[in-house]
Protein backbone atom coordinates (compact mmCIF):
# COMPACT_ATOMS: atom_id res chain seq x y z
CA UNK A 1 0.00 0.00 0.00
CA UNK A 2 3.08 2.19 0.45
CA UNK A 3 3.95 1.74 -2.74
CA UNK A 4 0.93 2.48 -5.09
CA UNK A 5 0.52 5.43 -2.23
CA UNK A 6 4.45 6.85 -3.54
CA UNK A 7 3.82 6.27 -7.20
CA UNK A 8 0.42 8.11 -7.03
CA UNK A 9 2.30 11.21 -4.96
CA UNK A 10 4.37 10.99 -7.71
CA UNK A 11 1.79 11.09 -10.56
CA UNK A 12 -1.19 13.13 -9.14
CA UNK A 13 -1.76 15.12 -12.56
CA UNK A 14 -1.51 12.26 -15.39
CA UNK A 15 -3.19 9.67 -13.17
CA UNK A 16 -6.90 9.83 -14.35
CA UNK A 17 -10.00 8.89 -11.85
CA UNK A 18 -10.36 5.17 -13.19
CA UNK A 19 -6.68 4.74 -12.41
CA UNK A 20 -7.20 5.92 -9.10
CA UNK A 21 -9.90 4.03 -8.82
CA UNK A 22 -8.48 0.76 -9.86
CA UNK A 23 -5.55 0.86 -7.17
CA UNK A 24 -7.90 2.30 -4.24
CA UNK A 25 -10.00 -1.17 -5.08
CA UNK A 26 -7.10 -3.63 -5.66
CA UNK A 27 -5.71 -2.35 -2.35
CA UNK A 28 -9.20 -2.19 -0.77
CA UNK A 29 -9.48 -6.18 -1.91
CA UNK A 30 -6.22 -6.70 -0.47
CA UNK A 31 -6.22 -5.37 3.18
CA UNK A 32 -10.23 -6.87 2.88
CA UNK A 33 -8.50 -10.00 2.57
CA UNK A 34 -5.75 -9.85 4.92
CA UNK A 35 -7.82 -8.45 7.55
CA UNK A 36 -10.04 -11.40 7.08
CA UNK A 37 -7.42 -14.35 7.20
CA UNK A 38 -5.79 -12.11 10.62
CA UNK A 39 -9.16 -12.23 11.86
CA UNK A 40 -9.99 -16.12 11.53
CA UNK A 41 -6.27 -17.71 11.57
CA UNK A 42 -8.37 -21.28 11.30
CA UNK A 43 -8.88 -20.36 7.72
CA UNK A 44 -4.80 -19.17 7.26
CA UNK A 45 -3.98 -22.33 4.80
CA UNK A 46 -2.47 -22.92 1.44
CA UNK A 47 -5.29 -23.48 -0.35
CA UNK A 48 -7.33 -20.16 1.40
CA UNK A 49 -4.81 -17.85 0.83
CA UNK A 50 -4.43 -19.40 -2.80
CA UNK A 51 -7.97 -18.55 -3.28
CA UNK A 52 -7.53 -15.27 -2.25
CA UNK A 53 -4.56 -14.38 -4.27
CA UNK A 54 -6.32 -15.48 -7.24
CA UNK A 55 -9.48 -13.48 -6.41
CA UNK A 56 -7.85 -10.38 -7.03
CA UNK A 57 -8.02 -8.44 -10.35
CA UNK A 58 -4.35 -8.51 -11.48
CA UNK A 59 -4.96 -7.32 -14.49
CA UNK A 60 -6.13 -4.21 -13.23
CA UNK A 61 -3.34 -4.06 -10.78
CA UNK A 62 -0.68 -4.32 -13.68
CA UNK A 63 -3.11 -2.00 -16.19
CA UNK A 64 -2.82 0.95 -13.23
CA UNK A 65 0.29 0.25 -12.55
CA UNK A 66 1.93 0.56 -16.04
CA UNK A 67 -0.23 3.54 -16.83
CA UNK A 68 1.26 5.54 -13.38
CA UNK A 69 4.62 4.16 -14.70
CA UNK A 70 3.98 5.15 -18.40
CA UNK A 71 2.83 8.89 -17.28
CA UNK A 72 6.19 9.18 -15.31
CA UNK A 73 8.18 8.02 -17.79
CA UNK A 74 6.41 11.03 -20.54
CA UNK A 75 7.08 13.55 -17.46
CA UNK A 76 10.64 11.65 -17.33
CA UNK A 77 11.74 12.21 -20.47
CA UNK A 78 10.13 15.88 -21.10
CA UNK A 79 12.20 17.25 -18.14
CA UNK A 80 15.04 15.77 -19.69
CA UNK A 81 14.36 16.76 -23.62
CA UNK A 82 13.19 20.78 -21.63
CA UNK A 83 16.63 20.46 -19.57
CA UNK A 84 18.51 20.18 -23.11
CA UNK A 85 16.56 22.76 -24.82
CA UNK A 86 16.91 25.50 -21.69
CA UNK A 87 20.68 24.30 -21.68
CA UNK A 88 21.15 25.26 -25.64
CA UNK A 89 19.09 28.48 -24.96
CA UNK A 90 21.07 29.94 -22.15
CA UNK A 91 24.50 29.00 -24.10
CA UNK A 92 22.51 30.91 -26.98
CA UNK A 93 21.70 33.53 -25.17
CA UNK A 94 25.07 34.41 -23.31
CA UNK A 95 26.98 34.36 -26.61
CA UNK A 96 24.89 36.48 -28.05
CA UNK A 97 24.86 38.92 -24.95
CA UNK A 98 28.74 38.73 -25.12
CA UNK A 99 28.74 40.30 -28.82
CA UNK A 100 26.55 42.62 -27.80
CA UNK A 101 27.98 44.09 -24.35
CA UNK A 102 31.66 43.63 -27.01
CA UNK A 103 30.03 45.45 -29.41
CA UNK A 104 28.75 48.13 -27.27
CA UNK A 105 32.43 48.18 -25.89
CA UNK A 106 31.38 47.50 -22.03
CA UNK A 107 34.54 47.68 -20.08
CA UNK A 108 35.55 43.90 -20.32
CA UNK A 109 35.76 43.42 -16.04
CA UNK A 110 32.03 44.27 -15.74
CA UNK A 111 31.17 41.77 -19.46
CA UNK A 112 33.01 38.83 -18.00
CA UNK A 113 31.38 38.90 -14.44
CA UNK A 114 27.68 39.79 -15.78
CA UNK A 115 28.14 37.43 -17.92
CA UNK A 116 28.95 34.62 -15.98
CA UNK A 117 26.43 35.76 -12.80
CA UNK A 118 23.89 35.80 -15.84
CA UNK A 119 24.46 31.99 -16.76
CA UNK A 120 24.44 30.62 -12.89
CA UNK A 121 20.97 32.49 -12.78
CA UNK A 122 19.20 30.90 -15.98
CA UNK A 123 20.93 27.56 -15.33
CA UNK A 124 19.13 27.54 -11.41
CA UNK A 125 15.94 28.61 -12.81
CA UNK A 126 16.21 25.84 -15.61
CA UNK A 127 16.50 23.47 -12.31
CA UNK A 128 13.85 24.69 -10.53
CA UNK A 129 11.72 24.67 -14.24
CA UNK A 130 12.84 20.63 -14.55
CA UNK A 131 11.96 20.09 -11.07
CA UNK A 132 8.66 21.21 -11.70
CA UNK A 133 8.11 19.18 -14.98
CA UNK A 134 8.87 16.19 -12.71
CA UNK A 135 6.08 16.75 -10.92
CA UNK A 136 7.93 17.97 -7.49
CA UNK A 137 6.06 20.57 -5.84
CA UNK A 138 8.56 23.56 -6.76
CA UNK A 139 7.36 26.06 -3.62
CA UNK A 140 7.99 23.16 -1.23
CA UNK A 141 11.79 22.69 -2.96
CA UNK A 142 12.42 26.18 -2.74
CA UNK A 143 11.51 26.37 0.88
CA UNK A 144 13.54 23.42 1.27
CA UNK A 145 16.58 25.79 -0.22
CA UNK A 146 15.57 28.43 1.24
CA UNK A 147 15.95 26.77 4.87
CA UNK A 148 19.10 25.44 4.20
CA UNK A 149 20.58 28.82 3.23
CA UNK A 150 21.84 29.61 6.47
CA UNK A 151 23.67 26.09 6.29
CA UNK A 152 24.86 26.23 2.96
CA UNK A 153 26.03 29.76 3.13
CA UNK A 154 27.92 28.77 6.58
CA UNK A 155 29.44 25.99 4.50
CA UNK A 156 30.32 27.82 1.64
CA UNK A 157 31.53 30.86 3.51
CA UNK A 158 34.47 31.20 1.06
CA UNK A 159 32.29 30.74 -1.90
CA UNK A 160 30.01 33.92 -1.07
CA UNK A 161 33.09 35.76 0.61
CA UNK A 162 34.80 34.93 -3.11
CA UNK A 163 31.48 36.70 -4.69
CA UNK A 164 31.73 39.74 -2.67
CA UNK A 165 35.07 40.07 -3.49
CA UNK A 166 34.24 39.69 -7.07
CA UNK A 167 31.92 42.96 -6.22
CA UNK A 168 34.64 44.67 -4.45
CA UNK A 169 36.95 44.50 -7.49
CA UNK A 170 34.29 45.54 -9.71
CA UNK A 171 33.66 48.65 -7.61
CA UNK A 172 36.67 49.27 -6.95
CA UNK A 173 38.88 48.18 -10.01
CA UNK A 174 42.55 47.81 -9.06
CA UNK A 175 42.89 46.32 -12.17
CA UNK A 176 41.04 45.23 -15.40
CA UNK A 177 41.07 42.81 -18.11
CA UNK A 178 44.46 43.10 -19.81
CA UNK A 179 46.54 44.59 -16.79
CA UNK A 180 49.51 43.10 -15.68
CA UNK A 181 49.63 42.33 -12.05
CA UNK A 182 51.19 40.42 -9.08
CA UNK A 183 49.28 38.85 -6.90
CA UNK A 184 49.40 36.35 -4.22
CA UNK A 185 52.58 34.95 -5.37
CA UNK A 186 51.18 34.96 -9.16
CA UNK A 187 52.06 37.40 -11.95
CA UNK A 188 50.42 37.30 -14.99
CA UNK A 189 47.64 39.86 -17.50
CA UNK A 190 44.28 39.74 -16.22
CA UNK A 191 42.51 37.17 -18.87
CA UNK A 192 38.61 37.22 -17.04
CA UNK A 193 36.55 38.78 -13.83
CA UNK A 194 34.62 35.48 -13.28
CA UNK A 195 31.95 35.49 -10.30
CA UNK A 196 34.34 33.64 -7.90
CA UNK A 197 37.70 33.71 -9.36
CA UNK A 198 39.90 35.92 -11.29
CA UNK A 199 41.83 33.72 -14.51
CA UNK A 200 44.80 35.26 -15.08
CA UNK A 201 47.31 34.19 -18.05
CA UNK A 202 51.66 34.45 -17.09
CA UNK A 203 53.76 35.16 -19.79
CA UNK A 204 54.61 31.46 -20.29
CA UNK A 205 51.14 31.10 -21.13
CA UNK A 206 49.95 29.20 -17.84
CA UNK A 207 46.27 29.93 -16.87
CA UNK A 208 46.30 30.46 -13.22
CA UNK A 209 42.66 31.19 -11.19
CA UNK A 210 42.91 33.27 -8.15
CA UNK A 211 39.91 32.94 -5.45
CA UNK A 212 38.20 36.56 -5.57
CA UNK A 213 38.19 36.70 -1.65
CA UNK A 214 41.52 36.73 -1.17
CA UNK A 215 43.03 39.13 -4.50
CA UNK A 216 40.18 41.57 -2.96
CA UNK A 217 42.63 41.46 0.25
CA UNK A 218 45.64 40.92 -0.64
CA UNK A 219 48.87 43.18 -2.01
CA UNK A 220 48.02 43.95 -5.98
CA UNK A 221 50.95 45.22 -8.08
CA UNK A 222 49.22 46.59 -10.95
CA UNK A 223 52.42 47.36 -13.76
CA UNK A 224 49.46 48.51 -16.36
CA UNK A 225 47.59 51.50 -14.28
CA UNK A 226 49.93 53.79 -15.29
CA UNK A 227 50.72 55.40 -18.61
CA UNK A 228 54.57 54.81 -18.65
CA UNK A 229 57.09 53.16 -16.71
CA UNK A 230 60.44 52.82 -15.93
CA UNK A 231 62.89 50.48 -17.28
CA UNK A 232 65.68 49.45 -14.85
CA UNK A 233 69.21 48.06 -16.21
CA UNK A 234 72.82 47.10 -14.83
CA UNK A 235 76.08 47.61 -16.35
CA UNK A 236 79.25 46.46 -15.13
CA UNK A 237 82.26 48.48 -17.23
CA UNK A 238 85.87 48.07 -16.45
CA UNK A 239 87.94 49.72 -13.77
CA UNK A 240 89.41 52.48 -16.12
CA UNK A 241 87.27 53.04 -18.52
CA UNK A 242 86.01 56.57 -18.75
CA UNK A 243 82.16 56.71 -17.01
CA UNK A 244 81.30 59.55 -19.32
CA UNK A 245 81.87 58.04 -22.57
CA UNK A 246 79.84 54.62 -21.13
CA UNK A 247 76.70 57.36 -20.25
CA UNK A 248 77.46 59.63 -23.52
CA UNK A 249 77.16 55.53 -25.26
CA UNK A 250 74.15 54.35 -23.20
CA UNK A 251 71.95 57.61 -23.68
CA UNK A 252 72.63 57.62 -27.25
CA UNK A 253 71.37 53.90 -27.10
CA UNK A 254 68.46 55.32 -25.68
CA UNK A 255 67.49 57.77 -27.57
CA UNK A 256 67.80 55.53 -30.65
CA UNK A 257 65.61 52.99 -29.57
CA UNK A 258 61.84 54.27 -30.89
CA UNK A 259 60.00 52.79 -27.81
CA UNK A 260 61.49 54.71 -25.56
CA UNK A 261 59.78 57.65 -24.45
CA UNK A 262 61.79 61.12 -23.97
CA UNK A 263 59.76 64.11 -22.05
CA UNK A 264 59.84 66.73 -19.51
CA UNK A 265 58.33 63.77 -16.69
CA UNK A 266 60.17 61.08 -18.55
CA UNK A 267 64.31 61.90 -18.37
CA UNK A 268 66.86 58.82 -18.74
CA UNK A 269 69.47 58.57 -16.61
CA UNK A 270 73.10 56.78 -16.45
CA UNK A 271 74.64 56.89 -12.75
CA UNK A 272 77.43 54.54 -10.59
CA UNK A 273 75.84 52.67 -8.71
CA UNK A 274 78.44 51.18 -7.06
CA UNK A 275 82.23 49.80 -7.30
CA UNK A 276 82.13 46.15 -7.11
CA UNK A 277 85.11 43.61 -7.06
CA UNK A 278 85.65 42.93 -10.50
CA UNK A 279 83.41 46.00 -12.26
CA UNK A 280 81.96 49.76 -12.02
CA UNK A 281 78.80 49.32 -11.67
CA UNK A 282 76.19 51.65 -13.96
CA UNK A 283 72.32 52.11 -13.04
CA UNK A 284 70.85 52.62 -16.33
CA UNK A 285 66.98 54.30 -16.37
CA UNK A 286 64.52 54.95 -19.13
CA UNK A 287 60.91 55.15 -19.41
CA UNK A 288 58.21 53.62 -22.08
CA UNK A 289 54.88 53.07 -22.73
CA UNK A 290 53.69 50.46 -20.40
CA UNK A 291 52.54 47.88 -23.21
CA UNK A 292 56.14 48.02 -24.86
CA UNK A 293 58.03 47.66 -21.36
CA UNK A 294 59.71 44.06 -22.21
CA UNK A 295 60.39 44.92 -25.58
CA UNK A 296 62.51 48.32 -24.65
CA UNK A 297 64.15 45.80 -22.16
CA UNK A 298 65.45 43.47 -24.10
CA UNK A 299 66.34 45.40 -27.39
CA UNK A 300 68.35 48.41 -24.71
CA UNK A 301 70.14 45.40 -23.60
CA UNK A 302 71.35 44.09 -27.07
CA UNK A 303 72.00 47.63 -28.45
CA UNK A 304 74.26 48.42 -25.01
CA UNK A 305 76.11 45.04 -25.76
CA UNK A 306 76.77 46.05 -29.23
CA UNK A 307 77.69 49.37 -28.59
CA UNK A 308 79.97 49.78 -25.71
CA UNK A 309 82.73 47.73 -26.93
CA UNK A 310 82.87 49.73 -30.39
CA UNK A 311 83.62 52.94 -27.89
CA UNK A 312 86.58 51.48 -26.16
CA UNK A 313 83.72 50.33 -23.28
CA UNK A 314 84.72 46.66 -21.92
CA UNK A 315 82.85 44.43 -20.05
CA UNK A 316 84.68 42.69 -17.14
CA UNK A 317 84.77 39.31 -16.04
CA UNK A 318 85.53 38.22 -12.32
CA UNK A 319 89.14 38.24 -11.77
CA UNK A 320 91.92 37.72 -9.20
CA UNK A 321 95.23 38.95 -8.64
CA UNK A 322 97.48 36.28 -6.94
CA UNK A 323 100.75 37.51 -5.41
CA UNK A 324 103.59 34.76 -5.10
CA UNK A 325 105.99 35.39 -2.14
CA UNK A 326 109.24 34.43 -2.92
CA UNK A 327 111.11 31.89 -0.65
Amino acid sequence: MNLLNILLQINPAEADSATVNGIQDVTGAVGSAVDSLAANPEKLSVSNIADTVSGIDWGGVFTSMSSAVMAFGFRLLAAIAVFFVGKFIVNKLHKMLRAVMERKKVEPSLTTFLLSLLRFTLLFLLIITVVAILGIETSSFIAIFASAGVAIGLALSGTLQNFAGGVLILLLKPFKVGDFIVAGGNSGTVKEIQIFNTVILTPSNERISIPNGGLSTDTITNYSSEKYRRVDWNVGISYGDSVAKAREVILGVLDAEPLTVKNEECVPTVTVGGLDDSAVSLIVRGWCLSENYWDVYFNVYEAMYNELPKNDIHFPFPQMDIHLDKA
